[in-house]
C-alpha cells in the first residue's frame, strides 16, 4: 500500500522540485539583469560609445539577453530582457527585465 502512495506521490513532487528549481533560476537571472543594467547604465552616463555599452552590459547579462540603450540627454537608461526557460529545453520560459536609469555626466561628446 505505501508502494502505490509513493508510486502516485513521486512525480508530482518531481514537478515541484523542478518549478521550485526553475523559479530560482528566473530570480538568479533577474539579479543578472539588474547588475547589468547598472553597469550599462554607469557605462553610458559617463560617455562610452553604444558598442562599449552593449559590450559591459553585456559581459554581466545572462546568455541571449538583449541590451537596450537610451539616453535622452537627462538620464542614461539601459534595460536588459531575456527569457528564462523554466527546465532546459523547455518551450516554457520567464520573461525576465531590469532597467537601471543613471544621470548624465557633464561631457563634451554628442549624446549617444
Amino acid at each position: 500500500m505505501v508502494t502505490a502512495e509513493i508510486a502516485v506521490a513521486l512525480p508530482g513532487l518531481c514537478l515541484l522540485l523542478g518549478a521550485a528549481l526553475g523559479a530560482v533560476g528566473a530570480a538568479a537571472a533577474h539579479v543578472a539583469c539588474v547588475d547589468a543594467a547598472r553597469v550599462g547604465a554607469r557605462a553610458a552616463a559617463r560617455g562610452d560609445t553604444v558598442d562599449v555599452v552593449r559590450r559591459l552590459a553585456g559581459d554581466v547579462a545572462p546568455a541571449g539577453a538583449v541590451v537596450e540603450i537610451v539616453d535622452d540627454g537627462v538620464f542614461a537608461r539601459v534595460t536588459v530582457r531575456v527569457a528564462v526557460p523554466l527546465v532546459p529545453g523547455a518551450a516554457v520560459a520567464v520573461p525576465v527585465r531590469a532597467t537601471a536609469a543613471t544621470p548624465l555626466e557633464e561631457r563634451k561628446a554628442a549624446p549617444l
